[in-house]
This record gives structure tokens, sequence and C-alpha cells, in this order.
């Protein structure tokens, strides 16, 4: 009796823009298993400017640190500075979404709008230059992974994978590199500097902050102080 062609040998035999097509489905599903995947608290997942500097031989300072070990004014302070609605949201805020909409049909200026599991999905698996393509891969990810992953998982993947400055990623590397305390002792005025920061951390530098960046870090110190309705689903 013949033997029946494995799997590979029936993917060669394939047309060309049959591969084509099954090889981009797959890319489009590999976050969606990762998702999954990086849902175990063992896993350490990495983000994909990581994966540049690594194989671009540039190396990179990423020391994972579990969220009970990171100062809970950190937490806050990046809350209220980047998602003040992290515990109330599926994922997209979908209320500013519309506003965002709105106004890029207007023709004006828009604000940034990224959730953190927006922002965390794409710094996981997609690229950093806006564009609808990436948004509209950002939206089921980030739908996906809060659906996935509980707050505190989310937040720990998160503060764990952003980028703090050139080659420093995640909160304990920032904290060590900027600071030179480890991510639990940051006092309120450290994580201030460090939410804020984080927008556009090669030019933000929380160290040597300017101005304009010392008082934005004073206004989220502030509200942070008075951010525990908000918090809830971390600590509760």
């Amino acid at each position: 009796m013949p033997r029946r062609p494995g799997r590979l040998a029936r993917f060669k035999g394939r047309p060309l823009w049959q591969r084509i097509v099954l090889v981009l489905i797959g890319l489009l599903l590999l976050p969606y298993f990762l998702i999954l995947l990086y849902a175990l608290p063992f896993i350490h997942p990495i983000s994909t400017l990581m994966l540049r500097d690594a194989i671009m031989l540039r190396g990179y300072d990423r020391r994972w640190v579990s969220f009970d070990d990171i100062a809970p004014v950190l937490v806050q302070s990046v809350m209220v500075s980047e998602d003040g609605q992290f515990c109330f949201h599926g994922g997209v805020d979908w209320g500013e979404m519309r506003m965002l909409v709105q106004e890029t049909l207007r023709g004006e200026s828009t604000r940034g709008g990224s959730t953190i599991p927006m922002q965390t999905v794409k710094n996981l698996f997609l690229w950093n230059s806006r564009s609808f393509v990436r948004k509209a891969l950002e939206l089921p990810l980030a739908v996906f992974s809060s659906s996935v992953w509980s707050k505190r998982r989310m937040m720990e993947i998160y503060l764990n994978i952003a980028e703090w400055g050139p080659g420093i990623y995640g909160i304990e590397a920032a904290a060590r590199y900027h600071f030179k305390v480890p991510a639990s002792k940051l006092t309120g005025r450290q994580a201030a500097l460090l939410a804020v920061s984080l927008p556009n951390p090669i030019d933000r530098v929380a160290s040597r902050p300017g101005r304009g960046l010392r008082q934005l870090a004073s206004l989220i110190q502030r509200r942070a102080k008075n951010s525990g309705e908000y918090i809830k689903c971390l600590y509760d």
C-alpha cells in the first residue's frame, strides 16, 4: 500500500500562491498561540525590539521581575499616565477609539489612544510605526490577550518588556539604570519620572529630566496618590 505524502511534501506540492496564503495565515495566528503560551507564569516573553537588538548583536539589559516585586507606586504612576481605565476595559477603550477615529476623519491631530493591552501586544508582536494596518492587527490581539491573561499578568508582562532607554527593557533594568535601585524600592518621584518617559524613552530620560518632564512627573505623582479606586483589579 503506497505511503501518504507527509504534511511538508503536501505543502510543497501546492501552487505558490496557496503556500504564500498559508504562510501568511500561520503568521497571523502565531501571536494568538503565543498569547495562550504566555499565560503561564514561568514564561518570560521578549518584545520585537529586544529580538531586533539580539539579532543585530547590540545586546540589551532586561531582568524579569515578578509583579509583587514592583513598587506599587510605579504601577500606579504608569496606570494614571498610560491607561487610567485599565481596570475597567477589556483591552480596548472603545469610547476613546471612537473619538480618535472622528478626529482623524476631521484631519485633526490625534492622541495615541493606546491602552496598556494594546501597547503590550504591539511590543510583543508588531512594529512601532503608526499605520492603520498595525492598528487593525493590534485591536483583536489586545481583546484576546485581555480575555486570556489576568490584569496582574498583563501589567507584569507590560512592565517587563517596556523600553526605558537604548537597550534598557523592563522596570527592573530601568530602575537600576536610571536610579541605581531595584524596582521594589522606587520612590514616588522616581516612579513618576519613569512613567512619563514611557511614550518616548530615548528623548525623555527619566534620570535627566528637563523642565517639561519634571512638571509632567509632578502631575502624575499627584494623580498616583489618589488612584486607589483605579487599581483595585491589581491589589484587591
